[in-house]
């Protein structure tokens, strides 16, 4: 049952009081309006800036001027209106912080039971007195779905047919996909962002409404948006990952759901630091054409009692409410360092903020993929890594001589160099136990030599800088043994290499 016709029954069966969550007045004052239609029933609606409108006559001894303030002069006039009648009051929040107003909603509720009318009130938050809890009824108008989105992109395809200088032919899938990217959005940014593509690309463009979602992250101030500036051949190796996120790449579309397919939930990538865990994450967001949004755990805990549990609630919120999306936890142990500790710290804070994103994977069925890397799986709590939170846990091991020289090619061939001109199979074999940011560090240093030097990189300069450096596996041995000997029978590996 969607919200209007959750409203209409709700009409019907005279429940006295209704608050409606939603930032869309307008969406829903037109489904009100079809409701009151369909029951005979007349729709006022009432702000604090144009009033009641239309006006209601009142009974003649209360006619007479009054001094009541707007809000209570609203619900006066609710008081004293006639049956078959609906209120629909916007804004109406910042007023139950009034204990007048918290009073006469209190009364308006047992004289309404039973009549045929009815009060609506409206705002884009919930904001519901404890005295009124068992009085109001409370609905959530969710944002538009795939059906009302096509409907606006057939009505605004109809509207421009005809103009030569505007192409709206779409690709195979590419409808489908332009629906799937403007959910989230209310009805008046769908409407805006489809014409500014009109205007800005002359056709129905994906990028300009992955633009305008990145408004909506910015604007939380708890996600950071990234732009997919990574393509997953810019990933060396790990190919086992790369089949496994390649077969995944069409779980999030109608083909996929009509198979029966349910949307994947998530991978943890584990492993040793510097080897393309977060390189991946960009990259499938490229791959999906999806849009990336990296949660920052440090910026969900606030000082005030109670903001780091609003805020990792806000931000899972926000991160549903642009879905299908990926969001990107990078190294989870660190934001949730101290949780096997008992909180004792912060009060039990921590705990209460990984226990609500622990539940939310578990249970979560909006399309908001979860990319989570970790570098240390000591500090993980076990609790993260039963199975259910994740599709898959993969372990990311340094790359073998193979993937090494494959690393090599795509830092080269970033740096605008003829990848012929080096010896590939000699740089793989000097740089063992280097990991993919430590080759990218190697050939970053080796092209400064080259610059002081005024000449163009050589081989020699890559092998130099190679050789003066001593790789993490070096100092760290003892660290990464324990983590893969951890990993092998827990885990599943992302590259293929041979068993020896």
């Amino acid at each position: 049952m969607n919200a209007p016709q959750e409203i209409e029954v709700l009409i019907r069966a005279k429940y006295p009081i209704l608050y409606i969550v939603s930032w869309e007045e307008k969406r829903v004052e037109e489904a009100l309006q079809k409701v009151c239609s369909n029951l005979n029933r007349v729709l006022h609606t009432w702000s604090v800036t144009q009033g009641m409108k239309p006006d209601i006559t009142r009974p003649s001894g209360l006619s007479r001027p009054t001094t009541l303030s707007g809000e209570l002069e609203a619900l006066a006039t609710v008081h004293g209106a006639p049956e078959y009648t609906v209120f629909l009051l916007k804004d109406f929040h910042p007023y139950m912080k009034d204990y007048r107003v918290v009073r006469l909603l209190r009364d308006l509720a047992v004289k309404l039971r039973g009549r045929a009318e009815t009060l609506i009130l409206m705002g884009p938050t919930l904001n519901l007195p404890t005295d009124l809890e068992k009085d109001i009824t409370v609905l959530d108008f969710g944002l538009p779905e795939a059906q009302d989105i096509e409907a606006t992109l057939d009505r605004i395809t109809a509207a421009v047919k005809g103009n030569a200088n505007i192409d709206t032919t779409f690709e195979p899938g590419q409808r489908e996909a332009l629906v799937k990217s403007a959910q989230g959005l209310t009805q008046d940014e769908i409407e805006s962002v489809f014409a500014r593509s009109l205007v800005e690309r002359r056709k129905f463009d994906l990028d300009v409404v992955l633009e305008e979602k990145k408004q909506i992250i910015r604007k939380s101030g708890l996600l950071e948006y990234y732009a997919p500036d990574a393509k997953i051949k810019d990933v060396g190796g790990l190919e086992v990952l790369k089949e496994w996120l390649d077969k995944r790449a069409e779980s999030f579309t109608d083909k996929a759901k009509e198979f029966g397919i349910p949307s994947p939930k998530g991978i943890l990538l584990l492993g040793v630091q510097g080897c393309g865990k977060s390189l991946v994450a960009k990259a499938v967001a490229s791959q999906w054409n999806l849009p990336l949004l990296k949660l920052d755990v440090g910026r969900i805990f606030g000082s005030l009692v109670g903001q780091s549990e609003e805020n990792i609630r806000s931000a899972i919120k926000v991160s549903e409410s642009v879905a299908p999306c990926i969001l990107w936890a990078d190294e989870l142990e660190k934001g949730f360092a101290g949780v096997s500790g008992g909180g004792v710290s912060d009060s039990g804070t921590t705990a209460r903020v990984f226990s609500t994103f622990l539940t939310w994977m578990q249970e979560k069925t909006a399309p908001v993929f979860l990319m989570a890397t970790a570098n240390d799986v000591s500090a993980l709590p076990p609790e993260m890594l039963r199975k259910g939170r994740f599709d898959e846990i993969f372990f990311v091991d340094l790359p073998d001589a193979e993937e090494r020289e494959q690393i090599f090619a795509i830092h080269i061939e970033k740096r605008k160099r003829d990848v012929s001109k080096f010896n590939l199979k000699a740089l793989a074999k000097a740089s063992e136990g280097f990991s993919g940011a430590e080759i990218e560090q190697a050939i970053v240093s080796s092209l400064y030599v080259a610059f002081d030097a005024k000449r163009e990189l050589l081989q020699k300069d890559l092998i130099a800088e190679v050789k003066s450096s001593v790789p993490l596996s070096v100092m760290m041995k003892e660290d990464i043994q324990e983590l893969r000997e951890w990993a092998v029978l827990r885990t599943r590996p992302a590259s293929r290499k041979d068993p020896s």
